[in-house]
């Protein structure tokens, strides 16, 4: 009996991490990190101002977006319809440190955080000036373009500039984290085709078919390894590219799995969780 109560509690602790958006903010924080350790040489401190904002973002953005599905009457079984009262939790509590980090970061970091905020916002919320499509996820363009930018941004782009250095001294670094932000959200469009159908919204996957999409995903992790190379070369740190091939080879493994194993908890610990897995290798390999 008491195995199966570990195991019982167990997987309702990953319902709650995976599910309240805290494993997402964690991997926006380990990705800003890993950018940090190309431009520092070194391996960052995990507590500054620059990852709570983004921890911070991350919850108040996603668990928004929670929110909103359960207010359009999900799935009966999805965690957002008998589990809502956590998502509320976790917007004020991003936003509390989202509001706290604002205070401390420059006029540039400010800059971008509101494009970011646009984006995020305009994503799920009808702010479009349209009479039937009026956000920008009900643009399958619009909703992987969003996504990759804020995620780009928010990743590479702010901890660059965080360490007052200039984004065009890591052009490879840009394209790296776009290629796999890239196969990565088209994944999840593959998963959301039948929802994206029905709503009349054209994502990559409902315009060139799922066999199709998944070439298109191929060709961004060989990508990913291409640009991972040719940054090598750049800035010779061995740990890193063998971090990178390493991760390359895993996208492939799990967009295997997801192909024959599709559920949320799979997209969201394991999808998701290749970014988690590249920050960390890329922070503790040296």
């Amino acid at each position: 009996m008491q195995p199966y109560f570990c195991w019982y509690m167990l997987r309702r602790l990953t319902d709650w991490i995976l599910f309240t958006s805290i494993f997402a903010a964690l991997c926006a924080m380990c990705m800003c990190m890993a950018t940090e350790k190309l431009v520092l040489g070194s391996t960052p401190h995990a507590i500054t101002t620059l990852h709570l904002l983004l921890f911070s973002s991350t919850l108040v953005v996603y668990n928004l977006h929670f929110i909103l599905r359960t207010m359009a009457q999900v799935n009966e079984e999805h965690w957002s319809k008998y589990k809502s009262m956590w998502h509320w939790v976790m917007v004020v509590a991003g936003s509390v440190g989202l509001l706290f980090s604002l205070f401390y970061v420059s006029a540039d970091i400010l800059g971008w955080c509101a494009v970011m905020g646009v984006c995020s916002f305009m994503y799920s919320f009808p702010l479009l000036p349209f009479a039937n499509k009026r956000r920008l996820k009900d643009y399958g363009w619009g909703k992987i373009i969003a996504l990759v930018t804020v995620w780009v941004i928010a990743t590479c782009v702010l901890p660059i500039l965080y360490l007052h250095n200039s984004i065009t001294d890591y052009p490879f670094e840009i394209l790296i984290r776009t290629s796999m932000l890239l196969a990565l959200c088209i994944a999840f469009d593959i998963r959301d085709m039948q929802a994206d159908a029905q709503k009349d919204i054209q994502t990559i996957p409902n315009r060139i078919g799922a066999a199709r999409s998944y070439v298109l995903i191929d060709v961004s992790i060989i990508v990913f390894a291409i640009s991972s190379i040719i940054q090598y070369f750049r800035y010779p740190h061995t740990g890193r590219l063998v971090a990178e091939l390493i991760t390359a080879m895993c996208m492939k493994v799990v967009m295997l799995y997801v192909k024959k194993h599709p559920s949320d908890k799979a997209y969201l610990g394991l999808v998701d969780g290749m970014m988690l897995l590249y920050a960390l290798l890329i922070i503790l390999l040296n």
